[in-house]
């Protein structure tokens, strides 16, 4: 998957929904924001990153000082301002290198993981103002089942920092298996809780609790944008464990 050009593709695409709404509509997946609020969250974000690169910052950069990280008040200009920030955080990868390590909070990555990183920020973040303001989330099946995938590295990356619990016990597992045609074993996932780590693999499995459905719905339960009961995901095995993953893995 060519990550710049979706990045650019799907940051127009929340533009557009954003661009469709109230801005002070509240958005319920997350909660407190309003649209406004969410366009700034992402517009800001792809500048942090951006300035995160440019810079070559080697530790934790406030996204309260980053250059130009408030959207203009008009809303033409502010989603110019949003479309410019996907943009500069692209520019700013291609100056430094695909490759150049840089900071991340996953600790040091190479410079391009910024741009999948913000790709599914805007993916996931289209889905909720979408949902806030009741229209159709028209993404691909192989976008859907990437953002998942770069999910699940992120928990695995981060899964028993800061003395936080583990979303899975020991021993435990889950399957996830998209149905859209094509996907093979780019959409299957297994999750597991090995000791004090989260580890996961692609390819078919069993899980002590397993959910087939197309990857959309997978995609919008994993990240707790959607229940299960709402969508026509089916689920295997002991449902416990899944509500238990949910629980201690917030987007």
């Amino acid at each position: 998957m060519d990550y710049a050009a979706a990045l650019l593709e799907q940051n127009r695409a929340f533009g557009e929904v954003i661009r469709s709404g109230d801005s002070s509509t509240p958005v319920p997946t997350c909660p407190g924001w309003s649209l406004s609020q969410l366009l700034r969250h992402v517009g800001r974000g792809d500048r942090w990153a951006a300035q995160i690169v440019a810079d070559r910052v080697d530790h934790y950069l406030d996204p309260r000082t980053v250059d130009e990280g408030k959207p203009p008040p008009d809303p033409d200009e502010a989603i110019a301002w949003l479309h410019g920030g996907a943009q500069r955080l692209i520019d700013a990868v291609e100056q430094a290198g695909m490759e150049t390590p840089v900071w991340t909070f996953l600790g040091s990555r190479p410079a391009y993981w910024w741009v999948r990183r913000r790709l599914h920020e805007a993916t996931v973040h289209r889905a909720d103002a979408a949902l806030a303001l009741g229209l159709d989330y028209p993404i691909t099946p192989e976008l859907a089942a990437d953002a998942i995938g770069e999910w699940l590295e992120r928990v695995a990356a981060q899964a028993g920092g800061d003395d936080a619990p583990l979303p899975l016990d020991n021993g435990q597992t889950v399957h996830l298996h998209a149905t859209d045609p094509g996907l093979g074993a780019a959409g299957e996932w297994t999750v597991r809780a090995e000791g004090n780590r989260i580890s996961w693999s692609h390819g078919h499995d069993k899980g002590a609790v397993a959910l087939r459905g197309n990857a959309v719905d997978l995609l919008l339960a994993v990240v707790r944008r959607v229940p299960v009961a709402d969508t026509d995901i089916a689920v295997f095995g002991e449902t416990a464990i899944w509500q238990h993953w949910l629980d201690h893995t917030p987007f």
